[in-house]
């Protein structure tokens, strides 16, 4: 079965989860944790560990690119 245009394919909770990996340090998690933030950044989503979240709080505020830190 093929997805609808525009959509992203996307099967709920068929899908296999996937571990979650942090791009900035490379921290993973085997699931997204409340603790760590998820970024869309040049149309990708990444996500940041909870060390690396605290430590770039403000770059995060002001919604700079993570290249910026």
């Amino acid at each position: 079965m093929t997805s609808p245009p525009g959509s992203d394919g996307d099967r709920g909770s068929d899908a296999v989860p996937r571990p979650v990996v942090c791009a900035r340090c490379g921290a993973r998690s085997e699931e997204p944790r409340p603790t760590w933030t998820c970024s869309v950044e040049n149309g990708v989503r990444v996500h940041f560990c909870d060390t690396c979240s605290r430590e770039n709080l403000r770059a995060i505020e002001s919604r700079l690119d993570s290249a910026w830190w």
